[in-house]
């Protein structure tokens, strides 16, 4: 029996698509969907659902790439690549639920406070570069495989 998406759609139950494959139950698609026909061809369905699974992870990498700079830079990609999970894995549906009201707050928080917000954003990506620009001119990557034998 078909399910209702949140567009009103007709979507495709999980129980007429393949069983999960290693990469998680998959996610209702609406019927008739470019989704569909992918998912009825073995070969293609497998590489679609790697390609998004790795778009997905990369995105979520970034965000926590730009943790360690302060401000709301981590939480957009981190967002993203839960959003691209989300349209095809089931347990990142769940979790990308969470997420949105933690989203909402800091979106809300940036408002309250643009200028501290941005001033932090902009201080974090500027030191960020200048970091880059240290590593790179003292060629502290090579310096530090010789310190450790490599």
């Amino acid at each position: 029996m078909p399910t209702a998406d949140t567009a009103g759609e007709r979507s495709v139950p999980t129980t007429l698509l393949p069983a999960d494959d290693g990469l998680g139950r998959p996610a209702d698609v609406p019927r008739g969907g470019w989704r569909e026909r992918i998912r009825s061809k073995p070969g293609l369905r497998q590489a679609y659902r790697i390609g998004v699974f790795v778009v997905g992870l990369l995105f979520i990498a970034l965000g926590l790439a730009l943790a360690i700079l302060p401000g709301p830079l981590t939480i957009p990609p981190v967002l993203l690549g839960l959003w691209i999970w989300s349209t095809e894995f089931r347990f990142a549906q769940r979790f990308f639920q969470s997420f949105k009201p933690k989203a909402r707050q800091a979106w809300a928080h940036a408002k309250r406070h643009p200028r501290s917000s941005g001033l932090i954003t902009v201080g974090g990506l500027a030191a960020a570069g200048v970091a880059a620009w240290a590593i790179a001119h003292f060629e502290l990557v090579g310096k530090a495989k010789d310190a450790i034998g490599l």
